[in-house]
């Protein structure tokens, strides 16, 4: 495992997402330990419309994740203001919740594009894509 590491501009230790090894080669985390999607994964729907499944509505879901950061950010003024910890724990219940419907709506968004792209296509790219789409079901009920 790899030891944790502060960055310069946050006081907090950053631990990077070792876990996941070689059974997900396309999640790569950056040395600040946040994760870097491998863009050599694309599916042959981007390649044809020059798309992922959620750029229509990229602003909406930039929109939503700063709503997001906003809230994580708030649990962290929590704490540095000793909020009673029930309260910083409904906070991160209304926190996870909102990262769970960004992930229900990113996934119905893969499925509909990529997934259903690659299933008109048949073959081994529909397989290969069915499997991705499970195996990052499978990640989100795990949280």
């Amino acid at each position: 495992m790899t030891s944790p590491q502060t960055t310069p501009d946050t006081p907090e230790t950053v631990t990077p997402d070792t876990d996941r090894g070689p059974a997900d080669p396309d999640a790569a985390t950056t040395g600040h330990g946040t994760v870097a999607q491998a863009t050599s994964q694309c599916c042959s729907a981007h390649a044809a419309t020059g798309e992922h499944g959620y750029t229509k509505h990229k602003e909406a879901h930039v929109k939503r994740l700063r709503r997001i950061e906003g809230q994580i950010r708030g649990l962290q003024r929590m704490v540095d203001e000793d909020v009673y910890c029930i309260d910083i724990l409904t906070q991160v219940s209304a926190s996870t919740k909102a990262l769970q419907s960004f992930a229900l709506q990113l996934l119905e968004e893969h499925l509909r594009h990529c997934v259903a792209h690659a299933a008109l296509d048949g073959g081994a790219e529909m397989d290969a894509k069915v499997e991705e789409a499970t195996a990052a079901i499978a990640r989100l009920l795990r949280t």
